[in-house]
């Protein structure tokens, strides 16, 4: 599990570094958020999901909206059992 972490670590490092992002800017709630929400996206819609729910999710985040909120309405939005999606309304804002 540590080779796993420290391969992950590396990783963020060299993308923060690349696209000049602060390594602070994804820290270990913004992580887990992430990672649980392509998870859940993956598993209660399709694998594809997982990546571009995350990219929305950044797209969103640019555009304003805090990661928590953004992925509090991507989490209601996620089909309930397979096949059934939820019924939500967002809030304008």
């Amino acid at each position: 599990m540590a080779t796993q972490t420290n391969t992950l670590n590396g990783w963020l490092r060299e993308v923060c570094a690349v696209l000049d992002i602060p390594e602070e800017d994804l820290d270990e709630d913004a992580r887990h958020i992430l990672l649980d929400l392509s998870r859940d996206a993956a598993h209660q819609v399709i694998r594809p999901a997982a990546p571009l729910t995350a990219y929305l999710i950044g797209v969103a985040v640019g555009r304003g909206a805090s990661l928590s909120a953004a992925s509090a309405k991507v989490q209601l939005a996620l089909p309930t059992e397979a096949g059934q999606d939820a019924e939500i309304e967002f809030e304008e804002s």
